[in-house]
């Protein structure tokens, strides 16, 4: 029984996707937010692009040089592309 499994193994095996195929990898990019108001954070969270308002907005965590306001999750590149960040709420 034995050599009639591994013989119908090796019969079956140049139908099977190669091992490469077969791999799932789950570090793929998420989608894309349908909107230009969001982008995928590092974490790959959706999240609110710096906007420009006269007063905070609600979710925003940093107050940007420029008078944007961030909704950044992280520290490390908040404000990057508006003069850095004036104040952390």
């Amino acid at each position: 029984m034995r050599k009639a499994a591994i013989a119908l193994a090796l019969a079956l095996a140049p139908l099977a996707p190669p091992l490469a195929a077969r791999v799932s990898h789950h570090h793929t990019q998420p989608a894309p937010p349908a909107t230009s108001d969001v982008y995928i954070n590092s974490s790959g969270h959706a999240v609110h692009r710096p906007m420009q308002s006269p007063s905070r907005p609600q979710g925003a965590t940093a107050h940007c040089r420029d008078g944007s306001w961030s909704f950044s999750e992280h520290r490390r590149g908040t404000c990057s592309y508006h003069g850095g960040v004036a104040e952390w709420l």
